[in-house]
């Protein structure tokens, strides 16, 4: 392995490459990534840097962000069969044909969407700045939200609106149930219940903070408690623990693990780094579209 991480670092510095890691990667991704962070920390960064290569740890749909929000630079995916099942659950020509049900509501679409669907939306958000963005945009408006069902009624909830939701969602944070965050309670009586807001409603009503990865990352560290058990897939972990050596942390299940998000090794890293590959493209056309959403988006955060 230390021979590997050797040869990113030579191949980072000949090819004037950054490394971005989203925290659902393998422990040993993160560690070789140059900023790890969710998808709106992501997304921030991307637009900033200035190397000339972005290396993008994550799925498919992060690295069509960032080559939307930094065109001038070659967005490299280890693997490009980092997917999200999600982001598969709608595609433009579906979101065309609600919007012409709805000839007088908004779309808004979470980042875990295609480029194409974004290209269809007027606002993109994340978990991390949903509340916030939606409490802006969404007055008085008629709101599509796709594709997360459980984010969007967890937002139009928390926010007292009514959206018209698609019914995707995220397979991995469906495996969570009201059950398992009782048994954990029971295991950990002292610990904090953190969980993702892509989890179906009886989850995020069990537990004590209903939190994007990044915003988990912040509560931990400003919280006086010392046990947490988190409720989203389990490569937050490394980075919580990373950050927060006196505290202690239990995933909810063990089998909460996104496979496309370990799907990137350092052995892919190095690879791609060493034949420029896979490099990911956006045509102009969507970019500019999808480019709004997230400005949008971005503006408002």
């Amino acid at each position: 392995m230390q021979t590997i991480k050797k040869e990113i670092n030579e191949l980072k510095k000949l090819r004037n490459a950054v490394i971005l890691a989203h925290n659902y990667e393998r422990s040993e991704v993160q560690d070789i990534a140059d900023f790890t962070g969710d998808s709106l920390e992501l997304a921030r960064k991307a637009a900033t840097i200035e190397a000339d290569v972005i290396v993008f740890c994550g799925v498919y749909f992060m690295a069509e962000t960032a080559a939307i929000l930094n065109p001038t630079k070659k967005v490299l995916i280890p693997n490009p069969e980092s997917g999200c099942a999600m982001a598969d659950m709608i595609n433009g020509a579906q979101l065309r044909e609600l919007k012409n049900e709805h000839p007088n509501a908004c779309a808004v679409c979470y980042v875990n969407s295609t480029a194409e669907v974004k290209a269809e939306c007027d606002m993109c958000v994340t978990s991390g700045n949903a509340e916030k963005v939606m409490k802006d945009f969404a007055k008085g408006r008629e709101i599509i939200f796709v594709p997360d069902q459980h984010l969007g009624s967890h937002i139009s909830e928390k926010l007292g609106s009514k959206y018209i939701l698609w019914q995707g969602y995220c397979p991995v944070h469906a495996k969570l149930k009201a059950e398992k965050i009782s048994a954990a309670r029971k295991a950990h009586p002292n610990a904090i219940v953190m969980v993702h807001p892509e989890c179906c409603k009886e989850v995020r009503d069990a537990a004590d903070e209903i939190l994007s990865t990044g915003a988990m990352c912040t509560f931990v560290k400003k919280s006086d408690a010392k046990e947490f058990i988190v409720g989203t897939e389990i490569g937050i972990l490394h980075r919580l623990e990373n950050e927060n050596p006196d505290k202690k942390f239990y995933p909810v299940s063990d089998d909460i693990v996104c496979p496309d998000m370990k799907r990137t090794t350092l052995e892919s890293i190095r690879n791609s780094l060493k034949t420029m590959t896979t490099v990911v493209t956006v045509p102009e056309e969507i970019s500019v579209r999808a480019k709004r959403a997230i400005d949008a988006m971005l503006s408002l955060s």
